[in-house]
């Protein structure tokens, strides 16, 4: 479906199969989510760094009006080759995570109905702690916590800009643990709130979402727009990601992201963030969770256990709910009695902030562009650091026109 998240949709599939084969998340052996966790957290870290790297960096370093010769990565590259050096060797750790437990970087295979299909080694393992061949989950720990002092010094000199552009009042969703109401990426209830913080919608389990959301379709998008469906489609509509995910919970369970968490939630005095571009901060911040939670997990020998599948009672349909690196993705199957597909539904992150990259877009539009005699590429280039902010990927949030062929 998709070679940038490919784990986020396998993960998601997996989760979904999994109930149709009579397993819900818990129900797994510790190893099979403790290996699932690890491959899910590998696969945000890597595409965290990859996003803040390689495409946000150079609009927060050169500034939107700076050639495009140079606002890029190997214009990052030639005057900040250290921080170039770290993001390219942080995005590695992740994606050689992924090749350990999945087997190849994109589009593996681990999660299988009920599980995981291959143990993990102590060899396999210690290639992430000792650092010898590749800088360790130590490093990467280091690393995240520096980057986010580059990103809360420039919040520091450019906080007007960060409350200003593209902000525009929204709801957001994301999922949220399900005993501590913390940061939750693999497995959660889905929570939603307004712009002003008010719960819309309270803490569903995965199998409800259907009763609450509805996809709205208009002739001029090849997207679909999400909404609550009580709340409507003008009014229903959330954002989801990084941003999202760190307004609906209400902790981090990792001691340095929870720090890094305060200090962000104190740039709007504890209010709900509207502001595009403060998800660039909270992406780091994820990236520091990552981090952490994989430092964890690798340190704990239940990843190393032999129990890596377990069975239930089949049913028909499954749900699977995960927050890929974008934001909230649902994967929803039918299957007949030979276990063929029979409905496929998919919303993906990207589709879920259709409405909210519309928004940022009218909204630079409306500042700088709106009544200008003569727009110049810098202007324009304002518009793609909106869209940039939420990170969007198209290939698997658009649908074809008309009737697909069938087998």
């Amino acid at each position: 479906i998709c070679g940038i998240c490919p784990v986020s949709h396998h993960l998601a599939a997996a989760k979904a199969i999994d109930q149709i084969v009579g397993l819900e998340p818990e129900d797994l052996s510790i190893t099979a989510q403790k290996i699932r966790k690890l491959l899910h957290f590998g696969q945000i870290f890597q595409s965290h760094a990859l996003h803040f790297f390689y495409l946000a960096s150079p609009d927060l370093l050169f500034g939107s009006d700076a050639s495009p010769s140079k606002r890029n990565v190997v214009g990052v590259a030639m005057d900040y080759p250290e921080l170039a050096k770290k993001g390219i060797l942080m995005r590695k750790f992740g994606q050689e995570m992924i090749k350990m437990i999945a087997g190849k970087r994109i589009h593996g295979i681990s999660a299988t109905p009920g599980g995981v299909h291959k143990k993990i080694s102590a060899q396999e393992r210690d290639f992430f702690l000792n650092g010898k061949e590749i800088p360790s989950v130590d490093a990467m720990i280091e690393w995240s916590k520096e980057i986010l002092e580059f990103i809360k010094v420039y919040h520091s000199k450019n906080e007007q800009w960060f409350n200003r552009f593209a902000s525009f009042p929204s709801g957001h969703l994301g999922l949220v643990n399900k005993k501590t109401n913390e940061l939750e990426l693999y497995d959660g209830y889905l929570r939603a709130i307004d712009a002003n913080g008010k719960m819309t919608l309270h803490d569903i389990h995965s199998d409800d979402y259907q009763n609450h959301f509805y996809e709205g379709v208009e002739k001029w998008s090849y997207l679909k727009f999400p909404y609550l469906k009580h709340l409507g489609r003008e009014q229903g509509w959330n954002r989801v990601g990084p941003l999202a995910r760190m307004n609906v919970c209400e902790g981090i369970s990792t001691p340095f992201a929870a720090f890094e968490r305060l200090s962000f939630l104190n740039a709007t005095g504890g209010k709900t963030n509207n502001g595009s571009m403060y998800s660039h901060w909270a992406r780091l911040i994820e990236l520091l969770h990552c981090a952490e939670m994989m430092k964890d997990l690798l340190e704990d020998d239940d990843i190393l256990g032999s129990d890596l599948v377990k069975r239930g009672t089949r049913r028909n349909e499954g749900i699977g709910i995960i927050e890929a690196p974008r934001g909230t993705l649902i994967h929803h199957y039918q299957v007949d009695e030979k276990d063929r597909i029979t409905r496929c539904n998919l919303i993906v992150s990207t589709t879920h902030n259709n409405e909210a990259m519309n928004q940022a877009v009218k909204s630079v539009a409306n500042e700088i562009i709106d009544g200008k005699p003569k727009v110049s590429d810098a202007m324009l280039n304002q518009v793609e650091v909106a869209i940039r902010a939420y990170d969007p990927c198209l290939s698997c949030a658009t649908h074809a026109a008309g009737q697909m062929p069938r087998a």
